[in-house]
């Protein structure tokens, strides 16, 4: 489990093509230190499991369905990404709950810069937009964010200089893809609700 309070700013430094998938590697001396073979490491928000780690990189293999369902499949070396470990028991939530389980992908719509923040609309897929409200969360490249406005195909967030200076939101423009993953306890609201109405109690 995550928080999606991005740690550090990583980067791809090799991309293999494998069968069925590929193996990424990625420097981020925060996030491998003390990370050893079958620890979790969020890359952009996709929960990835370590395989080795070496100096300050570390690699991580990713099959074929992560790839379709999440942005991962874009990076090159040189790309930046974000970089978080999973949160300690008893360690403050400083973000919202977060799985590393990307629902979907979006696409940066429109930057508005303001004196002291920044405006980003990003698109969604309408099957995730019942999922999304005003002043809720969403998890973005893996960052937690919270909604400003919540429309049919798209929704805003509010960007303060950290944010924009420490991961990679403060580097994509418009037209570039983003993992999403909306609030889970959204999920299972429903899907009680849903099973609730089905028996009729």
């Amino acid at each position: 489990m995550f928080t999606g309070i991005v740690e550090e700013l990583g980067e791809v430094t090799a991309v293999e093509d494998l069968a069925d998938a590929s193996r990424f590697t990625l420097r981020g001396p925060l996030v491998t230190e003390g990370a050893g073979h079958g620890d979790s490491i969020a890359v952009n928000g996709v929960c990835l499991t370590v395989v080795s780690t070496a100096d300050g990189t570390f690699t991580a293999d990713v099959m074929a369905e992560t790839l379709k369902r999440s942005s991962l499949g874009a990076l090159r070396p040189g790309s930046r990404v974000n970089l978080e470990r999973p949160m300690a028991l008893g360690g403050r939530l400083g973000g919202h709950l977060v799985q590393g389980h990307v629902d979907g992908t979006g696409t940066i719509v429109e930057r508005v810069p303001a004196e002291h923040w920044e405006i980003v609309r990003v698109s969604l897929p309408a099957e995730l937009s019942r999922y999304v409200v005003e002043k809720g969360s969403i998890t973005v490249d893996g960052i937690s964010l919270t909604v400003v406005e919540a429309n049919a195909g798209d929704f805003t967030v509010s960007l303060i200089p950290t944010t924009l200076a420490l991961t990679t939101l403060g580097r994509k423009g418009p037209g570039d893809p983003v993992n999403l993953e909306v609030d889970v306890l959204a999920k299972y609201v429903e899907r009680l609700l849903g099973d609730r109405a089905g028996t009729g109690a």
